[in-house]
């Protein structure tokens, strides 16, 4: 198995009993441990009207967070472009990396500003026998969210979010506009330039997030830039995702070959029982997200047990609490190389949420020792960008035929 670097995906999550500002902080100092024990880049997620998450602005929490640390790779998992222009974005990434240069990637979503039931075309699932990829990795069936299309909290998301009458940028054109604007070539139509100060040359690696084969992945694939599939958000299309966006790449100044990250929500203790309770409220904060009331304060394993579960329940969060590898740091690291061999991944970027931060610290802890036991560097050795990636696993190039 090829030397596979790890990162950390972090939500900022608040616990029942806490505080945005102790998220806030706890993210903070999980960064500085995601430093000290050599993980190869620390990423924050966007959300909005969520009781229990507290990252709404990935530049403003990395800006904090490139005070406080001096080396890893620090990155957005993803800026939400649907209700952001290509200039506020490269201004917003300029700023900090001004201060902080070489050490920032820009990760680009397009949720944010669709309205609901629009999305992407999205290619029919490769097959999985029995629900699984050629070496077993549990392919669960597509989650729907139908449910909630007719939502009036999504409604009012995109209304908060977007100014009254604005219309979302088409993603593509957007992310041409962002590359131009860092590299200085961005010209209206009818000819007239303009230059982001700061923005214009800022070093920054450039990636695009997608949950399936769709057009994130055509758009990552076509511009020869860097791309992160979702097992934690979307394990049912990760490897049409994947599949997707190499079968679309084009060589680039940024790339000579595809580039490829895969998230997984992890949970390491010293033991296989003591990981299935810090993981007990899992199940409850993915409900939350699923019927729309937004993601609750992380529950306490006794709050999530309180919980009266009926069968729709169960069907709403089965594929993500089915897909989270929890256990020994043994246990996880054989999964995480499951998940590494069937999609081929060139990293693996880890999100993981306990109610208490020192247990979530100590997971990141107990996994990088595994990880190092095992002969793989947490962190990748320099930009990733300058060496050509690993060949594809058997397992892939199986699925991929």
């Amino acid at each position: 198995m090829p030397d596979i670097p790890l990162g950390i995906l972090d939500l900022v999550p608040i616990s029942s009993g806490s505080t945005a500002a102790d998220a806030l902080h706890h993210s903070i100092d999980l960064a500085r441990h995601a430093e000290r024990l050599g993980y190869a880049r620390y990423w924050v997620a966007e959300h909005h009207l969520n009781p229990g998450v507290a990252g709404t602005s990935p530049a403003v929490v990395l800006a904090l967070t490139a005070a406080a640390t001096t080396t890893i790779r620090l990155g957005s998992g993803a800026v939400q472009l649907g209700h952001r222009t290509a200039l506020s974005t490269v201004e917003e990434f300029g700023l900090i990396d001004a201060l902080h240069p070489g050490r920032l990637d820009l990760g680009l979503g397009r949720s944010g500003g669709r309205p609901p039931g629009e999305s992407a075309t999205v290619p029919e699932a490769t097959p999985a026998t029995a629900g699984r990829a050629p070496n077993g990795l549990l392919i669960p069936p597509r989650f729907s969210f139908a449910h909630l299309l007719g939502s009036p909290r999504v409604a009012l998301q995109r209304k908060l979010l977007l100014l009254p009458n604005a219309e979302a940028q088409d993603y593509a054109e957007q992310i041409d506009d962002i590359l131009a604007l860092l590299a200085g070539t961005y010209r209206s139509a009818d000819g007239v330039e303009a230059h982001a100060v700061p923005g214009e040359g800022a070093d920054v690696d450039v990636w695009i997030l997608g949950s399936s084969g769709g057009q994130s992945a055509e758009v990552a694939g076509a511009r020869g830039l860097r791309f992160a599939a979702n097992y934690h958000v979307s394990p049912a299309t990760v490897l049409e995702a994947v599949d997707g966006y190499r079968s679309r790449f084009k060589p680039s100044a940024f790339l000579d070959r595809p580039y490829v990250s895969v998230s997984a929500d992890v949970v390491v203790a010293e033991d296989d029982a003591t990981a299935r309770e810090l993981a007990t409220g899992y199940g409850l904060w993915v409900r939350s997200i699923r019927t729309a009331e937004g993601a609750i304060e992380y529950p306490t394993p006794h709050q999530a047990r309180a919980h009266a579960w009926s069968d729709e329940d169960h069907e709403l969060v089965r594929d993500r609490v089915e897909t989270r590898f929890v256990g020994s740091p043994g246990r996880v690291a054989d999964q995480l190389e499951q998940l590494q061999d069937a999609t081929g991944a060139d990293e693996l970027l880890i999100t993981t949420i306990t109610h208490g931060h020192a247990d979530r610290v100590r997971s990141y802890e107990l996994l990088a020792e595994e990880w190092r036991r095992r002969g793989h560097a947490p962190g990748a050795p320099g930009r990733e960008s300058a060496a050509p990636g690993p060949a594809r696993s058997a397992a892939a190039e199986a699925h991929a035929r």
